[in-house]
């Protein structure tokens, strides 16, 4: 995992709320950008903040952990 350090990186993604966001509150969630090799997170609610850097691997990795919950 590495944290992305600068904002201007991430300005041309294309951001993205996940199918399984609670809808009764729209900003609580996390948004996703790819890359072919790059999974950016985000918090949605402050989208100027930092985000995540993830390889592909550290993400297969993350999500099956993260779906227990």
């Amino acid at each position: 995992m590495i944290r992305k350090t600068s904002a201007e990186d991430a300005s041309e993604l294309m951001w993205f709320k996940s199918s399984y966001s609670d809808t009764s509150n729209p900003n609580d969630c996390v948004e996703i950008a790819t890359t072919p090799s790059t999974i950016y997170v985000r918090d949605s609610k402050h989208t100027v903040g930092p985000s995540l850097k993830l390889t592909r691997e550290a993400w297969a990795s993350f999500v099956p952990y993260a779906s227990e919950s």
